[in-house]
C-alpha cells in the first residue's frame, strides 16, 4: 500500500471518530448503535482498484522518502478506536451512583454524631483525644509483628560464629572439620550426595540420604493456628518397637544396630547423643542432635510454618514430644558454644510451638536475651506475651527485668536520650523483686559466689536471714533461677546494683514492714498449689556444666555384661599384641570412641602399620 493510501485511511478513520458522541451525552444515546457499526463498511478490494489508478513512484523517489513522509504525519492521527464506548459510560455512572451513595452514608454519619451531641461544642475533646491514641495505639500492636516469631537467618549458630570470630577463623574451622569428616568415610557405602538446604542445621555431605521414615499431618486449625502432629511409617515403627526392647535391658548394642537399619530414628539417635555427652564426646554428641533436627525438619508439612507463631505441635501427642527434647538439647548444646542468640531463637521457637510450654523455655528465656543483648525485646516480651501481667511473679523475670531496665538506662546515658517517665528505674524494680523474692538472695550470694564483706551484714537482717519461698513450687523455680543465671551476677556492676538494692530494702523496712507483706501476699496467692507444679522440670537441665559419668559406670550401665567382660580383658592384657589405633582415636576416652565406633556413619578405615602407606599392602601382595 502506497503512502497516499495510507493517508486516506487514516484520515477516514479520524473522521469517524471526530463523530463519535461525547461522553456527556444523554442516556438514551448511550442506548444507540455504536458510530463504528452506524458507519457503511468498506470494500478492501477498492484499496487495490485505488491503487492501480495512481501513479507509479518512479525510481527516482526512493522507499525512504516514502518513511519519512509516513513520520511526519500528527501522532494525534494515529489511534486506535474502541470497539464500544458503552462499558465506559456505563461504569462512569456507576462512579457517579456510588459516589452520591457515599455522600448520603456521610451526611447520615455527620447527623447521628451531631444526635449524640459529639462534635467540638460538647467539650469533651479531650477525651476523644485520648479515644483516637488509644485506638492507634491498638492499631500499632496489631500491625507490630509477633513476639514470638523467629528469624531462620538467627537460627544458625554459624553466622553468630562468623559475627564473634570473623569468618576466616569460622572457615578455617569447617574446612578441617570437614575434612576429618571424610576421612571418616573413606571407603564408605553410602558415597556422597548434594545436601538438602534446610533452616534448622547446616546438613552434612557424607550423611545418609533422608529415608522418608517420618512425615507430617495437618489436624485441624482453630482462631487462625494450625495444629499438626509427626507420623510413623510402617518401617519407623516397627524399629520403634526395638528401640523400646532394647531401652528395656540398657542393650546400647542394639540401639546402635538399629541405626545400621535407620540411621534417622529420632529416639536413638537422642539416647547415643546422651551417652556421648556425658562420656565428655560433645562434638560426636551435637553430631547426633543435628542428625536428628534434620530427618525432622525433612518430614515438615508442605503448610508447617513454624517462625510466623500460627503454627502448633502440641506436646500431649507422643510422636511430637521427641522434637521438644531435641530442641531443648539444641538450645543448650549452642549455649555452651556461647551462640546466644541462636539459642534465644530456639528458645522462641519451643515456646510458640506449644503455649503449654512443656519444656520450661519461660525460665530461660530471659536469660538468653540479657546474655545476647535483646533487652528491647525482652521488655516488650514481658508486656505483650500471654499472661504478661503476671511475667514480673515469677522469681527469673523479676530480677531480669530490673538488670534489663539497667542496661537500657545505660543505653540511653550514652546516647543522651530519656526513657519514658512512667517506666520504673532499675533500682525501683531490683528493690521490688528482692521484697518479692528474699530467699533469692541468699542463694545466689553462696552460689557466684559474692565475696563482699556487705553481703555478711546483708543477711544479717532478719528479712534476708530468715526467708523462705513459701512453697515447692516457687523453691523449685528458684533453683532453676540460681542455676541458669548465677553467672550473670559476677559482673562488678550487678553486683553494685543488687546490693544498693539489699540496703534500700532494709531501710524501707526499717520504716514501714507493710510493703513487704503485701507483696507477700501476692507471691501466696500466685503460687498458691501446695504441691510442685514444675516437678517435670530437672534442675540439671537448666545447668550449663555438663556432669560426666566414670566409664567404668559407663561400661556397665549401658553395654550388655559380655561386652563389658570382653573389654575387661582387653584392658587386663592378653598374649596377642593388638594393633595400632588409627591417628584419628589417639588420647580419646577409649568408651567413647568403643561407642562412636558403632554408629553406622563412622569409619576409621582399616588399620596399617607405619612402614606402609594406605594401598600399599594389596601392591606388594599381588
Amino acid at each position: 500500500m502506497s503512502g497516499r493510501l495510507l493517508r486516506r485511511v487514516l484520515k477516514e478513520q479520524e473522521e469517524q471518530h471526530q463523530r463519535l458522541p461525547r461522553p456527556d451525552e444523554e442516556d438514551e444515546e448511550e442506548e444507540a448503535e455504536s458510530p463504528v457499526s452506524r458507519s457503511p463498511a468498506r470494500n478492501l478490494f477498492d484499496l487495490l482498484n485505488d491503487q492501480e489508478n495512481e501513479p507509479e513512484i518512479s525510481d527516482e523517489t526512493s522507499a525512504g522518502d516514502v518513511d519519512e513522509q509516513e513520520l511526519a504525519m500528527p501522532k494525534s492521527s494515529v489511534k486506535v478506536l474502541p470497539a464500544s464506548t458503552n462499558k465506559s459510560k456505563k461504569k462512569k455512572k456507576k462512579n457517579k451512583q456510588h459516589s452520591k451513595t457515599k455522600d448520603e452514608s456521610e451526611e447520615q454519619l455527620d447527623a447521628i454524631l451531631q444526635a449524640l451531641n459529639l462534635d467540638d461544642r460538647s467539650g469533651d475533646s479531650a477525651n476523644r483525644k485520648a479515644e483516637t491514641t488509644r485506638s492507634q495505639e491498638i492499631l500499632t500492636k496489631q500491625q507490630s509483628p509477633y513476639i514470638l516469631s523467629v528469624n531462620p537467618k538467627l537460627l544458625r549458630p554459624e553466622n553468630e560464629l562468623r559475627k564473634i570470630f570473623g569468618s576466616d577463623v569460622v572457615r578455617s574451622f569447617e574446612n578441617s572439620h570437614n575434612s576429618s569428616s571424610s576421612r571418616q568415610v573413606r571407603g564408605g557405602r553410602r558415597g556422597t550426595y548434594t545436601a538438602r538446604k534446610m533452616i534448622l542445621v547446616s546438613p552434612s555431605s557424607h550423611w545418609p540420604r533422608w529415608d522418608g521414615s517420618l512425615s507430617m499431618e495437618h489436624i485441624e486449625t482453630k482462631a487462625g493456628k494450625h495444629f499438626f502432629r509427626y507420623v510413623h511409617s510402617s518401617s519407623y515403627r516397627q524399629a520403634q518397637q526395638a528401640f523400646e526392647a532394647a531401652k528395656a535391658i540398657h542393650d546400647l548394642n542394639g540401639i546402635a544396630s538399629i541405626l545400621a537399619y535407620h540411621p534417622y530414628h529420632v529416639e536413638s539417635l537422642l539416647t547415643i547423643a546422651e551417652v556421648l555427652k556425658f562420656s565428655g564426646e560433645h562434638e560426636s554428641s551435637a553430631n547426633a542432635i543435628s542428625k536428628c533436627l534434620f530427618a525432622l525438619e525433612c518430614a515438615w508439612h508442605p503448610m508447617f510454618d513454624p517462625f510466623q507463631g500460627n503454627c502448633e505441635l502440641k506436646y500431649s501427642h507422643d510422636t511430637n514430644k521427641t522434637l521438644f527434647s531435641i530442641l531443648f538439647t539444641h538450645m543448650q548444646n549452642m549455649d555452651r558454644r556461647g551462640c546466644h542468640r541462636s539459642a534465644l531463637e530456639v528458645c522462641k521457637l519451643l515456646l510458640s510451638l506449644d503455649s503449654d510450654d512443656p519444656k520450661g523455655s519461660l525460665f530461660c528465656i530471659d536469660y538468653f536475651a540479657l546474655r545476647s543483648g535483646e533487652y528491647s525485646w525482652l521488655q516488650r516480651f514481658s508486656e505483650e506475651y500471654s499472661g504478661g501481667n503476671s511475667l514480673w511473679l515469677y522469681p527469673n523475670f523479676s530480677y531480669s527485668l530490673a538488670i534489663c531496665r539497667f542496661y537500657l538506662e545505660r543505653e540511653a546515658s550514652s546516647k543522651n536520650a530519656a526513657l519514658e517517665d512512667d517506666q520504673s528505674t532499675s533500682a525501683d524494680l531490683m528493690k521490688q523483686a528482692l521484697m518479692l523474692h528474699p530467699s533469692v538472695l541468699k542463694k545466689l550470694v553462696d552460689k557466684a559466689p559474692l565475696k563482699d564483706p556487705a553481703w555478711t551484714k546483708i543477711l544479717k537482717h532478719a528479712f534476708f536471714g530468715s526467708a523462705d519461698a513459701g512453697g515447692l513450687s516457687l523453691e523449685h523455680l528458684i533453683n532453676i533461677y540460681i542455676e541458669r543465671s548465677y553467672i550473670m551476677w559476677r559482673l562488678p556492676e550487678l553486683q553494685t546494683l543488687l546490693r544498693d538494692a539489699a540496703w534500700l530494702v532494709i531501710e524501707s523496712l526499717d520504716r514501714k514492714e507493710s510493703d513487704a507483706k503485701d507483696l507477700a501476699c501476692v507471691r501466696k496467692e500466685f503460687f498458691s498449689s501446695e504441691k510442685n507444679e514444675y516437678s517435670h522440670l530437672l534442675v540439671s537441665d537448666f545447668s550449663g556444666s555438663v556432669p560426666t559419668m566414670p566409664p567404668e559406670e559407663l561400661q556397665n550401665f549401658m553395654i550388655d555384661p559380655q561386652m563389658a567382660h570382653g573389654m575387661q580383658n582387653a584392658d587386663q592384657g592378653n598374649n596377642v599384641e593388638p594393633a595400632p589405633q588409627p591417628r584419628e582415636v589417639v588420647n580419646r576416652n577409649p568408651v567413647a570412641v568403643f561407642l562412636e565406633s558403632m554408629l553406622p556413619w563412622v569409619d576409621y578405615g582399616v588399620a596399617h602399620n607405619d612402614n606402609h602407606l594406605d594401598g600399599h599392602d594389596e601392591e606388594n601382595e599381588e
